[in-house]
């Protein structure tokens, strides 16, 4: 009863991380087709929004990828203390389980490209704008190219994400 209670609870926060994983690259899709209705002009409060929103949200990629490293690690690991053998699969759930770590390992690279790279060259560009003065056209093309890789990786993020929980429903296949 103490390994189901335990595989429970284990479950419960790689779920949650799962979902966290696809809503985060998800609403910030919505946020970013929103703020394109606008152009490719700085609107100066609204990029503000914008840039706080998503560059505020890394903490909780990040967290949400550690819960489901762990969790996914610890499920196997909790079987295993309690039998002392690997749980065996079949090859409909190995696949599975290659699929979803290979879209996490996508997911990963992507975010500290993005959380690295991407996002401390938005914030300096941005720090050159102002909210009474117009806006050097180079800075402002430059932060519009950089915002629209983003928006590509976060794109493909998305997907990587859908994979990761599709694939979560194979793993519960077992010999």
């Amino acid at each position: 009863m103490t390994e189901q209670i335990i595989h429970s609870i284990l479950l419960a926060l790689h779920n949650i991380a799962l979902v966290g994983c696809a809503a985060a690259p998800f609403y910030n899709r919505a946020l970013v087709l929103k703020r394109g209705q606008c152009g490719p002009k700085l609107h100066y409060e609204l990029d503000k929004v914008v840039e706080d929103t998503l560059q505020g949200n890394a903490p909780y990629c990040i967290t949400f990828i550690i819960t489901l490293i762990i969790t996914g690690i610890a499920m196997p690991l909790n079987y295993y203390l309690f039998h002392g053998t690997i749980k065996q699969t079949n090859l409909i759930s190995i696949t599975a389980l290659t699929v979803k770590l290979i879209a996490v390992a996508g997911m990963v690279v992507i975010m500290l490209r993005i959380f690295y790279r991407i996002n401390p060259q938005l914030r300096e560009l941005f720090v050159k704008f102002s909210p009474t003065a117009k806006p050097d056209e180079s800075i402002e093309k430059e932060f519009f190219a950089l915002r629209a890789k983003r928006k590509a990786l976060c794109e493909i993020c998305l997907v990587f994400a859908i994979i990761v929980l599709v694939a979560s429903a194979f793993l519960g296949f077992s010999v």
